[in-house]
């Protein structure tokens, strides 16, 4: 196979802009992200959470395509026939508004066009703009099969969507009817319940007295919308509230309407909210709609779609529901039933599109039922048939099924999938079916006319899972690849998407659409904040990936991170993921030069693993390495990727660049072939394996490096897998390295406490009782030699008696000892620790003066004051530190 990589070296620094565009196009040239069926491979499937056509990539997507991919790619690896299947939304709502603010800038309204004209417009717009977002997941190395990409509505979706509805019609599930629905005023539709933001809000809470019939008595009802109450056809208050037990069944008059309407008893009313007495609106809240429904009560529409007071509303027909409340209040406060006005903080639903208050609505709409659906979906969590990582989220989504509504599906727009239901103007028949019909089984002479409403965006991609796979055709890739293996996504479309497609799948498949479901936060800014547009504070992935490259942002969202948990956005860290990349591509810059004269050979490789007479640090990597195939393996199995990542980045930079590599410098440079041979092999071995755990993180630098690699010819994307072998496994080899690494790290620091020079070798003295760990310590005193300066080192028993001027640090049972003679002016030094001691105390007196100052306690912020008592506590350990190092000076 063909590839960019000409020569085996790479270029000085790393130019990730260069190496990801290249590579990109030679994976999509080549059809590596190209997903067959395959009966003797195992199928894997993600189906991608499809963004809307509208959008571009934000730092939420960023994530949730990188954890993807990684399953994709290591699963890809393994020998599955890995399937991650994109596509995008049609977005009905905001697809619509594009077009509409086009045509308004023209002078134009879509009524102007005509339904048909107008959806020339829509598609048109889409074929030039809806192509951004996939193209950007391109840019984040998302190695999806393009070829199988999929929208909502091309033509295979739109024929599901028509087939579902039909068959839920033919079934009783699909109904017409008058509910609450949320009502977007600006943009004149039904909007989901996933489309209405919630926001905290200060408001009001006013305390409106409604006089009872025939009596003095009145009942007071708080309320934040009192525009409501010409809606009221009754007030409600708890059956075991004692306050009002004797006004049950009783009128009260409302204010303002001149009518009488009915005291409830429902266990539905909050005795503890407001006043206990609430007054009920059925045509203007949920609740409300539902303690009329328990009591028959009168459903009165007074605000209208375009958010104005109807002709219900009496004297205020007309007014803007804002002005309404205006005059509401005051004629309520000059008749005087206006009681009391508090401050109240309350939450407010809007648009997520354009920001306007919601208005709860009863309308005729479509509605699905939910509770024949929601069963089955609620025991297939409960029965295991599909995991929740983390499992916490189980219960998020069997609270919210548990408590389903009916499902609102209409939308008052033309950009969707119109509902397949005609109307016979003549004698009112109302025909569901797959085509159109030419005529009404009752008036042969008569055309139906269809609903004017589409489907609400949520009911295609409810289908996705098996819809984007052929269905309702019964398609080899279907068979194969459903149910799919597991589904990611952010922790904030539990209720809407994820059960939405699991009832969908059992009620049209007879099967989960999939097994598992991979939960992961949202991205925050730095203060812990949501990103949005209103505060200003969201990152565009795009413009970091311009300026630090793919695989350092995908890292960087990825490492530490944990299934469910919120992650956030640090810019620090982008800089320590950049250097991560950088360190990477220096380290196998240095074994790529020093493999220069190495042609790779799979028998002696085998042998040379097997070889008993390679040195404990060949042993060591080599046993290392083949752990971290278990763990990072063991990680992604249980999608616990983030800490996989952290386990990755800590094997490389500290494990194999910081140790292996330094100690395989001698035996590169030395003068014996063999042992240079062995020590090449042993890099070649372990550089591809490392490589092949990291691609699926960091996908473009691993297939850079990993071409360069002596006798690479396929993609590293196509390579195997790594598999832990336990004859590679050397516990013993380990536990020698691991005393061996913490000696050198005690040296290091005794060095660094005298600020001896890297250059100046320095002799050490190590006691130790046991015998084994002395013929370590003496069989590798190059290892000291190499990695700690060191220009002697003895090993003695015990009894032996320790030189008086040193500094000493102990490591297991082994005490080491830095002799001080010769290597620094001891006089010298003791006067400078002598100043310095003194001005840590100079400081730790001012400190615990502040401390000890009742003033200072009572007026200081208690932040100020936990800042002091630290640097108290840190004072006290560096005093300690350098009288310690004065008595090891003066012996």
């Amino acid at each position: 196979m063909n590839h960019p990589a000409e020569n085996n070296t790479l270029e000085t620094t790393y130019q990730p802009e260069r190496v990801e565009s290249t590579w990109y196009r030679y994976w999509t040239e080549h059809n590596l992200f190209r997903a067959e069926v395959n009966p003797n491979r195992p199928p894997f499937c993600i189906v991608m959470p499809p963004p809307n056509v509208t959008g571009s990539l934000h730092m939420g997507h960023a994530l949730d395509n990188t954890l993807q991919d990684i399953l994709t790619r290591w699963r890809r690896m393994q020998g599955f026939a890995a399937l991650w299947l994109p596509g995008t939304d049609h977005a009905g709502i905001a697809t619509q508004a594009r077009v509409e603010e086009q045509l308004a800038a023209e002078g134009l309204s879509r009524f102007d066009l005509g339904r048909e004209k107008f959806l020339e417009r829509v598609w048109a717009w889409k074929e030039k703009y809806g192509n951004q977002i996939t193209n950007q997941l391109r840019l984040l190395g998302s190695s999806c099969d393009w070829s199988r990409e999929r929208f909502t509505m091309d033509e295979g979706c739109s024929e599901a969507v028509q087939e579902v509805f039909v068959r839920l019609y033919e079934r009783g599930l699909i109904y017409r009817g008058n509910r609450i629905i949320n009502w977007c005023s600006k943009c004149r539709t039904t909007i989901s319940d996933i489309e209405v933001e919630h926001v905290d809000r200060e408001g009001k809470l006013w305390h409106i007295k409604y006089p009872v019939a025939d009596s003095d008595d009145f009942v007071v009802v708080a309320t934040t919308r009192p525009e409501t109450m010409l809606g009221d056809t009754g007030v409600a208050v708890h059956p075991d509230d004692q306050r009002y037990r004797h006004l049950v069944g009783k009128t009260v008059r409302l204010p303002l309407m001149n009518r009488e309407i009915p005291v409830v008893a429902d266990p539905g009313v909050e005795k503890e909210f407001g006043t206990g007495a609430v007054k009920v609106t059925p045509a203007h809240d949920p609740l409300d709609f539902e303690i009329g429904q328990r009591h028959q009560l009168e459903q009165v529409v007074v605000i209208g779609l375009d958010a104005r007071m109807t002709e219900q509303a009496g004297q205020y027909e007309g007014l803007d529901r804002y002005e309404a409340r205006r005059r509401i209040l005051a004629d309520l406060a000059e008749q005087g039933l206006l009681l009391q006005v508090q401050e109240h903080q309350h939450v407010v639903g809007q648009c997520y599109r354009c920001e306007t208050v919601i208005e709860p609505l009863l309308s005729k709409q479509w509605f699905v039922k939910m509770q024949p659906l929601a069963d089955p979906a609620i025991a297939a969590v409960e029965e295991g048939r599909i995991r929740f990582v983390p499992e916490r989220f189980t219960r998020v989504y069997l609270n919210w099924l548990e408590n389903i509504r009916d499902w609102c599906i209409s939308r008052q727009l033309w950009w969707g999938h119109r509902i397949p239901v005609w109307y016979c103007e003549s004698c009112g028949e109302v025909i569901c079916q797959r085509e159109e019909p030419t005529s009404c089984p009752n008036c042969p002479e008569s055309r139906p006319v269809q609903d004017p409403d589409v489907l609400d965006t949520w009911f295609s991609s409810a289908l996705w899972p098996f819809s984007t796979l052929g269905w309702p055709r019964s398609t080899e890739e279907l068979n194969y690849f459903y149910p799919t293996s597991v589904l990611v996504t952010g922790r904030d479309i539990i209720f809407f998407w994820v059960a939405r497609m699991i009832f969908s799948g059992l009620a049209f498949m007879e099967e989960v659409p999939f097994r598992e479901v991979l939960i992961h936060g949202l991205i925050l800014d730095a203060q812990g904040r949501k990103m949005s547009k209103s505060l200003g504070n969201g990152v565009d992935p795009i413009e970091v990936i311009e300026r630090y490259g793919a695989d350092t942002l995908r890292f960087m969202l990825i490492t530490g991170t944990t299934p469910g948990n919120d992650v956030r956005f640090q810019l620090e860290k982008l800089d320590q993921t950049r250097n991560f990349a950088n360190k990477i591509w220096n380290a196998a810059r240095f074994v790529l030069l020093n493999l220069a004269d190495f042609t790779p050979d799979e028998e002696e490789e085998t042998a040379v693993i097997e070889r008993e007479s390679l040195e404990l640090a060949d042993r060591w990597i080599l046993s290392r390495t083949n752990t971290m195939v278990r763990i990072i393996t063991g990680r992604l199995e249980t999608y616990d990727i983030g800490e996989a990542a952290r386990e990755l980045y800590e094997f490389i930079w500290n494990e194999f660049c910081d140790w292996y590599i330094e100690l395989a410098k001698p035996a590169l440079y030395g003068k014996d072939p063999e042992r240079r041979r062995a020590v090449q092999t042993v890099l070649h071995i372990v550089l591809a394996k490392i490589l092949k755990l990291l691609h699926p993180f960091m996908p473009f630098i691993t297939e850079e490096v990993y071409h360069k690699l002596p006798g690479r010819q396929e993609s590293l994307m196509v390579s195997q897998w790594p598999v832990w072998q336990r004859r590679l496994e050397q516990p013993e080899t380990e536990s020698t390295m691991n005393l061996l690494m913490e000696l050198t790290r005690a040296v290091r620091n005794l060095r660094a406490e005298i600020k001896l020079p890297p250059g100046k070798a320095a002799p050490i003295l190590f006691f130790t009782d046991e015998s084994t760990v002395a013929a370590t310590l003496q069989r590798h005193e190059q290892f000291f030699r190499t990695l700690a300066g060191v220009e002697r080192q003895e090993v003695w028993g015990s009894e032996q008696e320790r030189p008086r001027q040193a500094l000493t640090a102990v490591v297991g049972s082994v005490e080491v000892y830095l002799p001080l003679a010769g290597l620094l002016d001891v006089d010298r030094e003791i006067k400078r620790l002598e100043k310095e001691i003194a001005a840590v105390e100079a400081d730790l007196k001012r400190t615990e003066g502040k401390l000890g100052n009742a003033a200072f306690l009572a007026k200081a912020p208690l932040s100020v004051v936990e800042q002091e008592e630290r640097k108290r506590q840190e004072l006290i350990g560096k005093r300690e530190a350098l009288r310690s190092r004065m008595d090891a000076l003066a012996g």
